[in-house]
């Protein structure tokens, strides 16, 4: 397709712990290549193999994970203000909210009995990591909404891999062949990772 952008290759950010001789700064993520930064939204508690963003390298677009051993809350050094910033070698991509992320943990606890209820819900997971799109094109309907009945193969959105849009159809081992939608959980265009959930549902007799 001409003008498509495809990303060839994933690298992990290079990870620099406090207390160097910015000491004030707690843990950063580096920029592994030089390149033009974009970031993926922040706000979330990240882990190792996250997405955290795609930098484009040589005209190649390079989708850049969260390194082993980082974990916190990602907080944009541009403040969100930059869509696509110009990073060099070890450059800081991210700083990462340590106490963010303990008071979300915080708060999962203090909503234990919340949360133990979602977790026994009937779910229905993201089969990979990938960018989350609730409608086939942005002027149409989503695929599911609150209420719908879905059942094996039907289609209930798509997630963006490496440039390609893939279908994720309902169906799969803890799942009956029909359900009805309690909850559709991601926001549209959010980034998923394997495993997350997508909808919560009721199964039908």
């Amino acid at each position: 397709m001409t003008g498509a952008r495809v990303f060839g290759r994933e690298l992990t950010a290079g990870h620099a712990a406090d207390g160097d001789e910015d000491g004030d700064r707690g843990p950063r993520l580096l920029a592994p290549a030089v390149g033009l930064f974009r970031p993926s939204q922040a706000r979330e508690v990240i882990r190792a193999g996250t997405v955290i963003g795609e930098l484009e390298v040589l005209g190649e677009l390079v989708r850049v994970l969260a390194p082993a051993g980082a974990q916190g809350v990602l907080v944009d050094p541009s403040g969100g203000s930059i869509a696509r910033r110009p990073v060099g070698y070890g450059d800081v991509l991210f700083t990462l909210d340590v106490e963010g992320a303990a008071s979300i943990a915080d708060g999962a606890e203090d909503g234990a009995a919340s949360a133990d209820a979602s977790d026994a819900a009937l779910v229905f997971r993201s089969p990979t990591s990938g960018r989350y799109y609730a409608r086939p094109s942005p002027d149409a309907p989503p695929f599911v909404v609150v209420g719908d009945e879905v059942s094996v193969g039907q289609t209930i959105a798509l997630l963006e891999v490496m440039k390609t849009f893939n279908r994720v159809q309902y169906g799969g081992a803890g799942v009956p062949e029909r359900a009805k939608v309690v909850r559709v959980v991601p926001e549209n265009e959010s980034d998923l990772g394997s495993g997350d959930v997508i909808l919560e549902l009721a199964a039908l007799d």
